[in-house]
């Protein structure tokens, strides 16, 4: 019987680039995000962002009703000492916790700063959530943005990443924001609905140019703006596990599912992991599709990412950590010894080629200092009621950990 295989990625295309309106339609006139301050005058780092008199939608709504609980726990951004830490919480020995305004519940996603002023940075979550900073990550405040404001959506915004002044946000349902001037104005990028996925990553690579992945594998490249792409790769990752069923990938026959995680490596390479953990895949630029990988671990894969070194780091459910043999793009993993106390490990992020912070579930804070060979815990973050889903360093003396309920966890060195 003959099987029914997914279009090319390249069947969207006209030649290299987008072409038919059906994908992308170029925009009439940018989309700025207006700023005002707001009313009375507060200090500089507390302005807030007006909007035009409307009527009060649902996202205005639950922010006016967030206001209170967050002036009593946010008291850095409104000029009033920062309030002692509860005895419960106890002191991080190299990280501060620091108190957003945002509505309970808010799962932070991604953090960027801007590479020229790195006081200045972003902020992103679910439920719309984009917060600014102008003092390096102390304080934030919210961020609005009227193109997305004024739809019936509430947007979770994944990813974020700039260049010199340029930037990029995407989110879901389908949204692609650029700034020019440092993210002082935003314009939206109209996508159509047609785009393979949901756009979970997207990288800056150079003037006007970005790469942009999908949660089905799609990976594009834009050099103008985001007003045409070209497909990096030639079908979707189920279109090529369905069409090499003898490929020996376990799980990989009839798969109908999507990536997990995704992560790029300074080089352009990717490791992803399959929705449910039995494998992993990679993609290496110049190659027309993705590599799948049996897992050489008994339980199911949760996270992988890039050493310092170029080697791979495997994260499996229920807290095991592995590293790849030498760098580059492997299969050989052997496990290191950690104090997950059970709980899953859902990222690694590296300081430096030796130092390295791990965070998971219920608080979990471990540290190497050795390249990964040994890790310690830091158990003053066991108290911590929420579950660390992302590890950034922007530089040697700059990092977050971002968790769900609206943790943010600052490196203070």
């Amino acid at each position: 019987m003959a099987m029914m295989l997914k279009p090319l990625l390249t069947s969207f295309f006209t030649g290299d680039v987008v072409t038919s309106p059906r994908l992308l339609q170029l925009p009439p006139s940018p989309l700025p995000v207006t700023r005002a301050s707001a009313s009375p005058s507060p200090p500089p780092e507390q302005q807030q962002f007006q909007q035009k008199p409307q009527a009060t939608n649902r996202r205005q709504f639950l922010s006016k009703t967030a206001a209170a609980s967050y002036l009593s726990l946010a008291a850095p951004l409104i000029g009033v000492p920062q309030r002692a830490a509860r005895a419960d919480e106890g002191a991080l020995a190299e990280w501060e916790r620091v108190y957003l305004p945002i509505d309970p519940g808010v799962v932070l996603l991604d953090i960027a700063f801007v590479p020229d002023d790195l006081s200045h940075g972003f902020l992103l979550g679910t439920r719309q959530t984009i917060l600014e900073t102008k003092d390096g990550g102390s304080t934030w405040v919210p961020r609005s943005i009227p193109s997305a404001e004024d739809e019936d959506f509430n947007y979770r915004f994944n990813s974020i990443s700039f260049k010199g002044k340029e930037g990029w946000i995407v989110g879901k349902p389908a949204i692609l924001l650029y700034t020019a001037d440092a993210g002082e104005t935003w314009e939206r990028i109209p996508l159509s609905a047609e785009l393979p996925g949901d756009m979970v990553y997207i990288k800056a690579t150079g003037e006007k140019s970005a790469e942009m992945v999908t949660d089905q594998g799609a990976i594009y490249i834009t050099a103008n703006r985001g007003y045409n792409w070209r497909a990096a790769v030639q079908e979707t990752v189920s279109a090529t596990l369905n069409r090499t069923v003898s490929s020996g990938i376990s799980g990989a026959s009839y798969y109908t599912g999507t990536f997990n995680t995704v992560n790029r490596s300074p080089e352009g390479n990717y490791v992803a992991v399959s929705s449910r953990g039995n494998f992993y895949l990679t993609w290496e630029p110049g190659q027309p599709f993705w590599q799948p990988h049996n897992r050489a671990i008994a339980r199911r894969i949760q996270n992988m990412g890039w050493r310092a070194d170029g080697g791979l780091w495997l994260l499996v459910r229920g807290g095991g950590l592995y590293l790849s043999k030498g760098s580059g793009i492997s299969e050989d993993f052997e496990e290191v010894p950690v104090q997950s106390r059970g709980f899953g490990i859902l990222d690694v992020g590296y300081r430096s080629q030796e130092e390295a912070w791990a965070a998971g579930g219920s608080g979990i804070l471990l540290r190497t200092t050795n390249g990964g060979k040994t890790w310690s815990r830091d158990k003053a973050a066991d108290n911590i009621a929420a579950n660390l889903y992302s590890v950034k360093f922007i530089n040697d003396k700059k990092g977050f950990v971002l968790g769900n309920d609206g943790v943010l966890l600052r490196y203070l060195g």
